[in-house]
């Protein structure tokens, strides 16, 4: 988060915000739910720039030898 706090200092305010809201609210939407740490760090992951057509081993796209 550090480099979002250096480049984009209001986007860092707004999710800093967000992370607190989560910890110290009690949501009651049930369309609404919280993914655990590991589902936001891998969602934020290298992972996000794959473009991946197709089943594994049988992709349609270069570059996808990890996915």
């Amino acid at each position: 988060m550090e480099y979002v706090k250096q480049s984009d200092p209001e986007v860092f305010q707004a999710i800093k915000g967000e992370i607190d809201r989560e910890n110290n609210t009690l949501e009651l939407i049930a369309s609404e739910n919280f993914v655990s740490k590991a589902v936001l760090q891998t969602a934020g992951c290298v992972l996000t720039n794959k473009y991946a057509e197709g089943y594994p081993a049988k992709r349609y796209s270069g570059g996808c030898e990890w996915v």
